[in-house]
């Protein structure tokens, strides 16, 4: 067992209970839609599925939209799901209010579907949620960011890298990240923010027009590690070095901890853990399949601060422990 499987999960309110599928038991039909199919966390998520598929004797089938903000493409997945007979249905939202009513029909067809990794609006449009706590996350990368910043006596002025509209984790990330450095929305500390769609070269874009809007930006978080990668580069284009700015985000992956956190281009990132949603979700849905009782409520997934350098007072691994447990090349 590797260590990435000693996460601590915290319980949900119903699992499902039965035994794992073997080669005596009918197969189970199931689906998994993503966000995307590019995004390192989202292949995670389906490279785990797909294994635990094999081991729980369950047919998956797959789908993705074209980018983090691709409704449409998910809704026509729902439904085609649904039609070929899949007993369960794993989905990250795009939107997380927007897919509702498509959720909605597929349950009423008799479909179990589990959120991974977003929320959707309200909650309880599906039957159970595995996610990482988003809220918590973003809240590490805040009291993370103003420990940074208060220790090298900075003046913060920052820059956020959002998700966009609908995207639930992205909007819990953003809440978080602001009470973890104590600011509310409007607080003059915020020199400004832009959506990026989790996209490397749409941050980049954003990054530099906050950067000439306030060339004095010095703290960044960004949504996720693409993300980062993207302000990166625009920072060091204005000519800021790493010692210059606290960047800091949401994810965890191998390239993020090996070229970011091991370099300082990233400062401080939450690590989350794709291959717990992807497989409890498989076992789950084979399992009420098979007779045991529907997965119900919410299970969090885990999130761990991984830090360059640690900072008093905010509990951090470090960059050994990232890479243990990251995801991705």
């Amino acid at each position: 067992m590797t260590s990435r499987r000693l996460i601590a999960l915290a319980a949900v309110v119903s699992l499902g209970v039965a035994a794992c599928g073997g080669e005596d038991e009918e197969a189970v039909t199931a689906g998994l839609i993503t966000k995307q199919s590019t995004n390192p966390f989202f292949v995670k998520i389906e490279d785990v599925a797909k294994d635990t598929a094999e081991d729980e004797n369950v047919k998956l089938l797959t789908a993705a939209g074209r980018s983090d903000v691709d409704n449409a493409s998910q809704v026509t997945a729902l439904e085609d799901m649904t039609r070929r007979g899949a007993k369960g249905i794993l989905i990250t939202p795009a939107d997380s209010r927007a897919v509702v009513p498509a959720i909605e029909k597929a349950r009423q067809a008799g479909v179990t579907v589990i959120a991974l990794d977003t929320p959707t609006e309200p909650e309880s449009a599906v039957d159970a949620l595995f996610a990482t706590n988003n809220a918590r996350a973003g809240e590490l990368v805040g009291r993370y960011a103003r420990a940074k910043a208060e220790e090298e006596g900075i003046e913060p002025r920052i820059a956020m890298l959002d998700l966009g509209p609908g995207g639930g984790s992205g909007q819990l990330r953003h809440d978080g990240f602001l009470k973890g450095f104590g600011l509310a929305e409007g607080d003059p500390r915020l020199a400004g923010a832009v959506d990026t769609e989790g996209n490397e070269e749409k941050a980049e874009a954003g990054m530099r027009r906050l950067l000439e809007q306030d060339p004095e930006i010095n703290v960044v978080y960004t949504v996720n590690e693409p993300a980062a990668f993207g302000a990166s580069a625009a920072l060091e284009a204005a000519g800021k070095d790493d010692d210059e700015v606290i960047l800091v985000s949401v994810d965890g992956g191998c390239e993020a901890i090996k070229r970011g956190i091991r370099t300082g281009e990233i400062d401080a990132t939450a690590q989350q853990y794709p291959e717990n949603m992807a497989s409890k979700g498989i076992e789950a849905i084979a399992a009420a399949a098979r007779g045991g009782s529907k997965p119900s409520g919410y299970l969090d997934t885990g999130v761990r601060l991984i830090a360059g350098d640690a900072v008093d007072g905010v509990p951090s691994e470090g960059e050994a422990f990232g890479v243990r447990n990251c995801w991705g090349d």
